[in-house]
């Protein structure tokens, strides 16, 4: 059985902070790589790929580095008097922030990009202004594409380990999340208890790519009628 539900409940906590944040900061980003034409489109779409091809040790590594004390992001959040991130609850977001980013970016910007350029016209022909037009025209018509992107942030996030091992350590009750318990229990020869870990975390990822794949399904027999 469960012996500590600590690690549960900061995982659910963190994926819920990331995701929140992801969204916020990722829907300018997936609606500028939708509507740019500017150079540096593959640029920044390439930095928001880049935790799809990386290990998470090596990604962890170097904001393990820009976090520290000796680090550019470590240095700034000490002169603010905020102390340094590595090893608190605070670097386990920031880090996943730049971990879980494509899986919240790409969906985002798929949908952006499947609305078409008709819509948006037809909202400038009635003097919208952009403000309105992507409050009113675009976030509506990309609903589907904030559930793919909220959902799988999420997830992924509920799933990291590499990263959050990196950044967060392993410090009970502040930055021990689920997968991090996991490798403890086997590491410790307790298999009973990683087994209900893990068979949480199966039953629980398999639910949300069933939930994805069928809220998928619903929106692609709908807009096909």
């Amino acid at each position: 059985m469960l012996a500590d539900p600590a690690p549960v409940w900061l995982t659910l906590k963190l994926a819920s902070v990331v995701t929140a944040l992801l969204l916020v900061l990722g829907t300018p980003i997936a609606w500028w790589l939708a509507r740019t034409r500017s150079r540096m489109k593959g640029v920044v779409g390439a930095v928001v790929a880049l935790p799809l091809v990386l290990p998470p040790t090596v990604l962890g590594f170097y904001l393990l580095l820009a976090l520290g004390p000796s680090g550019p992001v470590g240095r700034l959040t000490e002169s603010l008097g905020l102390g340094v991130l590595p090893f608190t609850f605070a670097g386990l977001v920031a880090g996943s922030l730049f971990y879980s980013m494509p899986f919240v970016v790409q969906p985002l910007q798929n949908a952006f990009e499947a609305i078409g350029q008709r819509p948006l016209e037809v909202a400038a022909t009635l003097r919208a202004s952009p403000w309105d037009t992507f409050w009113s025209v675009a976030v509506p018509l990309a609903r589907p594409g904030f559930f793919t992107a909220a959902i799988l942030g999420f997830a992924h996030t509920v799933g990291e380990f590499g990263m959050v091992l990196m950044i967060g350590g392993n410090i009970p009750g502040k930055t021990r999340v689920v997968s991090v318990q996991i490798y403890d229990h086997v590491e410790a020869m307790e298999y009973a208890q990683a087994h209900w870990l893990a068979a949480g975390m199966l039953a629980f990822s398999f639910a949300v790519l069933l939930a994805l794949y069928a809220f998928n399904a619903k929106n692609q027999v709908g807009g096909a009628r």
